[in-house]
């Protein structure tokens, strides 16, 4: 399977593609200070998966997996940010949110399914807590091994 297969490569550079119009349209000031800000992390999610893909060694493939989970919450913020300053509404913003939240699902599922299987990477769903970590990164009940 290639990079332009993976489900949630395809929604991760949709919605960075989405974030670059609105950004688009505003002015100089809201670009310079949250727009480029957001469009990097939004930006940073697809290109840390895509990069994580062309890695030979399953534990790198999964590490750049965790940068994207991390750009995904960075871009997270900059989306509230921008919907706080009166820069998107309400509504685009909610849209977003969900959006976000499908991604992050995909984007845990892909990373635990990294090395799980000899040659086989696969996307599946996993927990994620909107408002708080992923529960399958840091389970309340278990101790690190």
């Amino acid at each position: 399977m290639g990079i332009d297969e993976l489900e949630v490569y395809c929604q991760a550079m949709a919605i960075g593609e989405r974030v670059w119009r609105i950004v688009a349209g505003w002015d100089y000031f809201a670009k310079d200070t949250i727009g480029k800000q957001w469009v990097r992390a939004v930006d940073s999610v697809a290109a840390n998966l895509s990069e994580g893909y062309g890695r030979f060694f399953y534990k790198e493939k999964r590490q750049y997996g965790y940068y994207s989970r991390g750009s995904l919450y960075e871009t997270r913020t900059w989306m509230r940010k921008a919907a706080n300053r009166g820069l998107i509404s309400k509504q685009d913003a909610d849209a977003m949110e969900g959006e976000f939240t499908t991604i992050g699902k995909k984007l845990n599922g892909y990373i635990k399914s990294i090395g799980s299987q000899p040659g086989a990477v696969h996307e599946e769903r996993a927990e994620y807590e909107v408002s708080g970590l992923p529960k399958d990164v840091y389970p309340t009940t278990q101790q690190p091994n």
